[in-house]
């Protein structure tokens, strides 16, 4: 599924990941561990492909990231991502922001996804008009919604509380056990309990 192979990145003459080599099986829950400063928020980026790295390939499905040509087009097919911050649009009601990422195709799955998450109560209404919990199952519905082959978390519970955070894990686990790989970058070591795979970063190197 995911090969990357003597992955280095500099910002400038800093040097913030070593040479990372490790694969990533299809289905898995991987859990990116790490302080901050560690280089998992940028290997994360990398991994998604919001950055490209100094040295090193990376390989998805077994094509380079290097090779695609459209990687926009690439993202929206095959890729979801949620973020510690919902970034929904104000003025755009709860399913007016999932549509705005869903593929024209996928826009059938909209209400159901709203559904299985419990907010379905809330299409019409705007991201103000909800709580910080729901916000955020927001934007993991946004992330499911054109049915990704993989999804990427950036601290996606590092605004919430306890119980919410197991709600989006307990939704993140739900979308590995339907065939998609999560790769979930965090401090929170709740996750441990989800994760089938773990990969400790300490000063940009693998533990």
């Amino acid at each position: 599924m995911i090969k990357a192979s003597n992955i280095s990145h500099f910002y400038g003459a800093e040097q913030v990941l070593y040479n990372l080599s490790f694969e990533i099986k299809e289905g898995g829950f991987v859990f990116l561990s790490g302080e901050s400063g560690s280089g998992k928020s940028t290997l994360l980026s990398i991994l998604s492909t919001l950055l490209k790295p100094s040295s090193g390939e990376l390989l998805i499905d077994e094509v380079s990231i290097d090779k695609i040509k459209n990687i926009d087009s690439f993202r929206q097919n095959r890729i979801g991502f949620v973020f510690q911050f919902h970034y929904l649009i104000n003025y755009l009601s709860v399913y007016e922001n999932i549509a705005l990422a869903a593929l024209e195709e996928k826009k059938q799955n909209i209400n159901k996804i709203l559904e299985e998450l419990g907010i379905l109560e809330f299409s019409s209404r705007y991201p103000n008009e909800i709580s910080g919990g729901q916000r955020q199952r927001v934007a993991v519905a946004r992330a499911l919604v054109n049915e990704p082959k993989i999804i990427f978390a950036d601290e996606p519970t590092g605004s919430l509380d306890s119980k919410n955070s197991t709600i989006v894990y307990e939704l993140l686990r739900e979308a590995v056990k339907n065939g998609t790989t999560v790769v979930v970058a965090s401090h929170d070591m709740q996750i441990e309990s989800y994760a089938t795979q773990i990969i400790r970063l300490k000063d940009g190197q693998i533990l």
